[in-house]
């Protein structure tokens, strides 16, 4: 039976490879193979599954699976997410409510695949399956070999039926990953074929699934797709508060948003400010909680670094009840944003842009014009600053300037496929900007949290030295920052780069 973590869905690494074996062949002799020594008796389980997607299979294209399975060690509602080829991170929650109902729990957690869309009973197996514990010679389970006999049945516009037989070697936890290839080598051997179908689900339903497609022969079609997925798959992360997803899913919106603004000339001007408008306001609420992030690591960092005898006070537990304050509060904002229309409404219009290559003007001519402007942008954004003293002005310009030269460096990824490695020198070079003036931001904004806490501990009558020291540092830290900007700045001026971007 599958126990829950404080009601939240339990999550564990799933590693498996899957192999066709006709039903007359006998199951693969695996003692000896690899560290495989010994084989326990076998288990016998009959399995009974019901699978949930939308009508139009939204999860099955994203190779997503929800199940409400009976039978086995491990019954209860499923929701594998893939990870890589042989990996998916699998979500247990145990037999609940309505079998004809997907737990809120769970049903929240894709909502960015079906947007809004109802769940319904899309497919059901039913599973023989006979599993051997695979020991090594002190006798740990390093893997377990199962020889299934599938039955299916899936709905859809036309009903399909199937039987089939596939045996599975699933990895044990902590077992070394090279387990697999060593048992690979005896599966294949003995006749079996590795599978091409990432699961039985998706292997019953392959002819109902709306084809998921390759390049859409769009530059800037395929761009924004790819960043799309990547926004979804790091919505997940973000509600489960999974560790750098709040980065990631940030990272995503603003490639978005910097690639619609880059490359407006190409699209329609309308619908490309629009969605640019509502990704500047999803970034904006993610943006609470990544800050704090860095924030907190980048303190917690510093005071650690410093001298026992320069840490007066309960500065670290101040620190840390501040950030966790805060923490929640941005967490929760940030999950706010994604339960909201306004952000389901975005990811339609995302999905309708991405829908229509053909209406998307990108030749290569096109693409180089774009980066010759995002270059200009960031030079004339550079003069700007140039023209500053030192002061809340010229720190704000500077970040400007940071914001430009991430744009640039965003739209030489977008055009690599067209411009081969002619923009990999300019490209490294504008980054290393971006990441100097990324670090002149973070240390401005984290002064004024020190001030803060410094005014807070003076306010409680608590020693306020160690927020002076640390605001002290943070100036020359910024002005360190300021002065290698300076020069990484000449070579983006006078490196190499390609004659239509000079």
């Amino acid at each position: 039976m599958t126990k829950t973590q404080d009601g939240a869905p339990v999550a564990e690494a799933e590693i498996e490879r899957k192999y066709d074996l006709a039903a007359d062949k006998p199951i693969p002799p695996l003692v000896p193979a690899g560290p495989v020594t010994n084989q326990a008796d076998p288990r016998v389980d009959v399995l009974d599954a019901t699978y949930f997607d939308t009508s139009d299979f939204r999860l099955a294209q994203a190779g997503i699976t929800l199940r409400r399975r009976l039978g086995g060690s491990d019954e209860g509602w499923h929701l594998k997410l893939p990870v890589s080829e042989d990996k998916r991170e699998e979500l247990r929650l145990p037999l609940s409510g309505k079998p004809d109902k997907v737990p809120g729990a769970l049903a929240k957690l894709v909502r960015a695949h079906t947007l809004g869309a109802k769940l319904v009973q899309a497919a059901h197996l039913r599973t023989e399956r006979t599993s051997y514990a695979l020991l090594d010679v002190n006798g740990r389970e390093v893997a377990t070999l199962t020889d299934d006999v599938v039955t299916g049945e899936a709905g859809g516009e036309k009903a399909h039926l199937d039987r089939w037989r596939e045996i599975e070697i699933e990895l044990s936890p902590g077992a070394d990953p090279g387990v697999l290839d060593s048992l690979d080598q005896a599966v294949v051997k003995a006749g079996a074929e590795r599978s091409r179908w990432p699961s039985k689900l998706r292997r019953l339903t392959d002819e109902l699934v709306p084809s998921a497609g390759g390049a859409s022969g769009s530059v800037l079609a395929d761009y924004f797709a790819e960043h799309l997925d990547a926004l979804r798959r790091n919505d997940i992360g973000v509600r489960r508060d999974v560790e750098d997803s709040v980065h990631q899913m940030r990272v995503a919106a603003r490639r978005l948003r910097s690639g619609l603004k880059t490359f407006r000339r190409s699209l329609d001007a309308d619908v490309a400010n629009g969605l640019a408008a509502e990704l500047r306001w999803l970034g904006g609420e993610l943006g609470p909680a990544r800050d704090n992030e860095v924030m907190a690591e980048r303190l917690h960092g510093e005071v650690k670094a410093l001298p026992a005898e320069l840490v007066l006070g309960n500065v670290e537990q101040v620190m840390t009840r501040h950030f966790a304050r805060e923490a929640e509060e941005a967490k929760a904002r940030a999950v706010r944003a994604l339960d909201s229309k306004r952000y389901t409404d975005l990811l339609r219009a995302l999905e309708k842009l991405v829908g229509k290559p053909k209406k998307i003007k990108d030749d290569k001519k096109e693409l180089r014009k774009a980066v010759a402007r995002s270059d200009r942008k960031l030079r004339k954004a550079v003069a700007a600053a140039s023209e500053l003293k030192p002061g809340a002005e010229q720190d704000a310009a500077l970040h400007e300037v940071r914001k430009k030269a991430k744009r640039a460096r965003y739209a030489a990824d977008t055009v690599r496929l067209v411009t081969g490695k002619k923009l990999r020198k300019w490209r490294k070079n504008v980054k290393a900007v971006q990441t100097t003036l990324g670090t002149h931001h973070d240390v401005v904004v984290t002064r004024e949290v020190l001030r803060l806490l410094g005014l807070r501990a003076y306010a409680e009558s608590e020693n306020a030295f160690t927020y002076g020291l640390l605001h002290g540092r943070s100036v020359a830290t910024a002005e360190a920052a300021h002065r290698r900007f300076t020069e990484e700045w000449q070579a983006v001026r006078k490196g190499s780069r390609p004659n239509w971007l000079r």
